[in-house]
């Protein structure tokens, strides 16, 4: 009888499924370092990925600038899901990801975001009057998002204006927490988290405000060995993902 595990490397190969990793495998846990926006649907796809291949995803979420910023300070991260499409190959032209594995596996829509305000149908209005005490948006030097609000405002001319309201949340996460506990009255958010939140309303900020959110995967050099680090990138492009993907709200540039 052959062993076991030459009928199992068959079996895959004769699937066409190279990174398929079982429960019986000695399958390791992988971290993933995420933006802050991508908390739910990352969430949701890992636990789909450990029930089919037995292997763990521990994920650490926050604003894509600060990852970048430990990962070059030897934070042992094995994957980086960005809030841009300009990090990733930048770690790898500095040597801390792996290029070839690079890819876009989302776009993302800024939303302004409340729970007391009616910004669904007077979002823009609402902002030109200016009656509300404060406006959440992340921190733009170091969150995408962020930098789209501004981009946004400016955009319509308001940025100046209400800048003394704007407080900042270190990434999208806390700025949503802002919104969310009435700290904030308003605030600029990705349409995953609203979606996610079963509260409040939104308004979609026009496209044409700001420049396009595109987020990008890259396996960072801990992870540049592990085969359960491309299972999971291969996973995240394959039709279960990107169901869950495309239901926070997400779409494909």
């Amino acid at each position: 009888m052959k062993p076991f595990t030459t009928m199992l490397r068959r079996a895959v190969l004769v699937l066409g499924l190279p990174f398929v990793l079982t429960a019986t495998a000695q399958a390791q846990a992988i971290t993933v370092a995420v933006a802050a926006n991508f908390k739910k649907p990352a969430e949701e796809i890992g636990a789909a990925f450990k029930a089919q291949s037995g292997v763990e995803v521990k994920y650490a979420f926050g604003a894509t600038g600060q990852f970048a910023a430990q990962i070059r300070n030897g934070a042992p991260f094995d994957i980086l899901l960005a809030a841009d499409d300009t990090t990733a190959p930048k770690l790898a032209q500095d040597g801390y990801a792996v290029a070839a594995s690079n890819f876009i596996y989302a776009r993302g829509t800024l939303v302004l975001y409340s729970t007391t305000l009616p910004v669904k149908t007077q979002g823009e209005a609402i902002l030109r009057k200016g009656d509300f005490a404060h406006l959440a948006i992340a921190n733009p030097r170091t969150a995408p998002y962020g930098t789209a609000a501004v981009e946004a405002l400016n955009k319509m001319g308001l940025y100046d204006g209400l800048k003394p309201r704007i407080v900042e949340g270190s990434n999208i996460g806390q700025t949503f927490d802002f919104v969310a506990t009435g700290n904030a009255q308003l605030g600029f958010v990705a349409l995953s988290q609203a979606i996610g939140s079963g509260q409040g309303e939104w308004w979609t900020v026009p496209q044409a405000d700001y420049a396009a959110i595109d987020q990008s995967a890259i396996v960072l050099k801990p992870g540049a060995g592990k085969a359960e680090a491309k299972a999971y990138l291969a996973f995240l492009r394959g039709p279960k993902a990107r169901e869950v993907i495309e239901k926070y709200g997400y779409t494909m540039p």
